[in-house]
Formats: C-alpha cells, structure tokens, sequence
C-alpha cells in the first residue's frame, strides 16, 4: 500500500481507535470483578461463551432480555453524574429475567457517543460493573461505538443485553397453578428506577428548580443526585422464593407502571386487585405529583410508585414468602390479591 499526501485518518473524522483501546484497557479489571461460575468474564473476543454445566445447570432453558435506560441518561449528562446509570442498565435486564424465573449469568453493554470520552464511559462501565456484581452475572463482552454526525457534543446512550437460565418445569408465571385468591407481595423500590423521566424532566421544569437545587423531598440531596437514585436489582431476595417454589409469577414494574405490568404475569380470567393504602408512598412520587398536577392514575401507569418488583403467592405461602424477603433486606408489604375478572 502507498501512503498518500493529505491522506485522510480515521480520527480526521472524528473517531479515536486509541482512545476506544484505552477505554478497553480501563475496564478489563472491572469485567474480571464480574466472574462467576461458568464464565471468565474476559474481554478482546468476537464472543462471549459460557458454560451452563459449570454454573450448575441440568436441563435448562435459555432466556434473553434487552433493555435501556431511557432519559434518564439526560440528567447524567447535564449533571455529570455518570456513576449510577450503569446500575440501571444492568438492573432493567434482569429484573426482567426474573420476572421468568431466571437466574442472570451474562450481560452486554453498547455504549453510543459522538466523541469517546475515556473517563465518562469508564464511569459508565463501572457503574455497569457493580450492577453485575449485585446481580451475581459476569460483564462478558460489550461494544462502543463512537459516531460523530449521531449525537450531540457530549451525548451518549446505552443498551444493555442480559442472558438467564432457569430449569426446565421451573419457569415463571406458573398460569395454570394460578387463582383467585392469591396474594400480590409488592417489593419495594429506589425511586423512580429508569421509567417516566420524560415526564419526570417536564415537571422539573415546571417546577423551576435547578439540578443543583435541593430536593424538596430528599433532605442533604441535590434534585439531581435524588432523581439518580439507581434502579434497585432484586436478584439475591427474589430468586430464592421461585427456587423455592414459594411464588406462581413476578412482574419488573418498568414503563406502565402498577397498571400494565402486574397483568403480564397473571393467568386469563383472573385480574390483580390493588389496595393503594397498603403501603406509603415515596415522597419523591407525592412531589411529583403534586408539582405536575399529575392524576393517581396516571402516576400508577407511568411510575412504580414505590413497588419495584410484584411476586404472586399462594395464600397459605403469602407470609413465608414476605418474610423471606424482608430477611433479605428488602422493604415489602402485601399489596393486594387476585381475583375472578
């Protein structure tokens, strides 16, 4: 090959191969922290493997979940406050394989920018790292892409991929076992986790305050550093009631809130039945609604409410299953049952 004069280079366009291989670099003991039974958690592959036999798996089925963190991205961008939001990504996954009754093994990462900045996704994938560790899954792999002419000065996205595992005969809901009479176990959560942040930006803008401003609902926090709280992952206390068989079916309450998710999860002919005063609802949900003139229903189908994760038990398991998770450190109440639609 012959060079050129005034030949053209790929960073004359606007990407760093050098810095994209220092972002590598910067994050390979982070994957490594991740490992687990059944993978390495290595990075510089075209692949991730894993080894199902060596995690303990007899005759399992496979389960893949993708997920975003949605614009919830722009506060950590206009903020800087980029140490939490890989928790998040991480956290819509799996709570999502454990509304099938999987157990996490790996996940991928794609970070999107119009300018790699080491540091920031250093954060990022850090953030992404200690999500992993919570959820007892391996960081095995991920891509960067760096797109100048995409995105704004400063921008970037993520998308994360999560790949589970559950027996064969074990998987959630279980619709058939379903009745009515079964006890819905809310499970509390952070906050707002990574839903309704279009609308949880429009009131702030509403409201007048700046990112820096204290927040009117969380004391000795910034309204930024409050509305970051990461989307809490519910691996360690959930995952042990389906292994136990002590639940017929889980819902992650992401978009659609306490409306549209816990119905995912419910047999045919058979309805979830609220009891909206069976636990308090966070003070960051009672300002927002009350700073955008937001309606109850309307909040029960865009926000958790304050009920991350919804388990079905049976009547006569309802209180083994409540303690177990209050045991395992969780904030849990009965909130509700099901009945005949």
């Amino acid at each position: 090959m012959t060079d050129l004069p005034n030949g053209l280079t790929y960073r004359d366009a606007g990407v760093d191969i050098d810095a994209g291989e220092a972002l590598v670099e910067a994050i390979k003991p982070l994957a490594r922290s991740t490992r687990r039974p059944g993978s390495d958690a290595g990075l510089g592959g075209f692949g991730a493997l894993f080894d199902l036999k060596a995690a303990g798996f007899v005759d399992p089925l496979i389960v893949a979940t993708t997920d975003g963190v949605g614009t919830k991205l722009k506060i950590a961008i206009e903020t800087g406050l980029h140490d939490t939001v890989g928790i998040d990504l991480v956290a819509m996954c799996v709570n999502d394989l454990l509304a099938q009754g999987a157990e996490p093994l790996l996940f991928l990462d794609y970070y999107a920018t119009a300018r790699l900045e080491v540091e920031v996704a250093r954060r990022v994938v850090a953030g992404i790292a200690e999500g992993c560790r919570q959820a007892n899954c391996a960081l095995a792999g991920g891509e960067t892409a760096e797109m100048p002419g995409m995105y704004g000065s400063g921008d970037y996205d993520l998308a994360g991929f999560s790949l589970g595992a559950v027996e064969r005969g074990q998987t959630l809901p279980v619709l058939d076992a379903q009745k009515a009479g079964d006890v819905l176990i809310g499970v509390g959560s952070s906050g707002a986790h990574s839903n309704g942040y279009s609308l949880v930006r429009k009131v702030v803008e509403r409201s007048g305050l700046g990112w820096d401003a204290p927040a009117p609902f969380a004391e000795g926090m910034t309204l930024a550093q409050a509305l970051m709280a990461p989307t809490r992952i519910y691996v360690r206390s959930v995952l042990p009631l389906a292994k136990r068989g002590l639940i017929k079916g889980g819902a992650h309450i992401t978009g659609g809130g306490l409306i549209e998710n816990p119905p995912r999860a419910i047999a045919a002919g058979l309805v979830p039945h609220f009891d909206w005063d069976a636990w308090p609802l966070p003070a960051v949900f009672e300002w927002l609604q009350k700073t955008g003139g937001i309606s109850d229903h309307e909040l029960r189908r865009t926000f958790n409410c304050g009920i991350g994760f919804v388990v079905i038990a049976a009547a006569d398991k309802a209180h083994e299953a409540l303690a177990a998770l209050l045991e395992a450190g969780e904030e849990a109440w009965v909130v509700g049952e099901l009945r005949a639609a």
